[in-house]
């Protein structure tokens, strides 16, 4: 049965982000809010982490993870980034986006697209987001959490552990979370391209 940790959104518990970590750590998979809803999250390596997210979802290897980074110095670890792309994504970021991104050799290849050798990328403005990966000094490979025949995201941590108790090894409540998902840009071209409109601001990138 999963865990439920009731997480302080203004001043996470550093006992629960610890504790968090320890389950990310040892392969576990957690729900966790962010700034566009509820998420599925595990760390890189755990390929039966991954295998059990897809499963939750109802989706085969053609569907990507998106890696979530705590900043733009951690992002370009595992992106290349243009000059121009890092003055756009330094004064858009943290934000609700996702940004698709040339791959660097940190990625491994099974998460990159591939054909086009790209990588979803993100840094979320959420305060316990950021402490889990401070805690767990790496980005999370993450899909959002959005159930198999089912056209709305779930909100409430009560609910997502009623549904998924046997699924997800903890499940994260900080009271509300939005509802939504992010903004996917493309940025691998010269243009910014809109791969779906989200939470995220269009007009910095000249796509309202």
């Amino acid at each position: 049965m999963s865990q439920l940790f009731n997480i302080n959104l203004a001043n996470p518990q550093a006992r629960l982000i610890t504790h968090t970590a320890e389950i990310l750590q040892a392969g576990g998979v957690i729900a966790y809010p962010t700034d566009s809803g509820y998420a599925l999250g595990c760390m890189i390596g755990h390929g039966d982490a991954q295998a059990r997210i897809r499963q939750i979802r109802g989706d085969d290897e053609q569907h990507l993870f998106t890696l979530v980074c705590r900043n733009l110095a951690e992002l370009g670890t595992y992106a290349i980034v243009s000059n121009s792309q890092f003055r756009l994504l330094k004064a858009n970021t943290p934000g609700s986006y996702t940004f698709i991104l040339n791959a660097t050799r940190e990625v491994p290849r099974k998460l990159q697209h591939p054909k086009r050798n790209t990588i979803g990328l993100r840094v979320p403005e959420h305060a316990v987001v950021q402490a889990i990966l401070e805690a767990i000094n790496a980005p999370l490979l993450s899909m959002t959490l959005l159930l198999p025949d089912e056209e709305e995201m779930l909100t409430q941590a009560w609910e997502i552990r009623e549904k998924l108790e046997h699924s997800v090894d903890l499940v994260i409540d900080v009271g509300h979370c939005l509802a939504g998902a992010t903004s996917v840009i493309n940025l691998t071209q010269d243009v910014p391209e809109l791969i779906r409109a989200g939470l995220g601001d269009l007009c910095p990138f000249g796509l309202a």
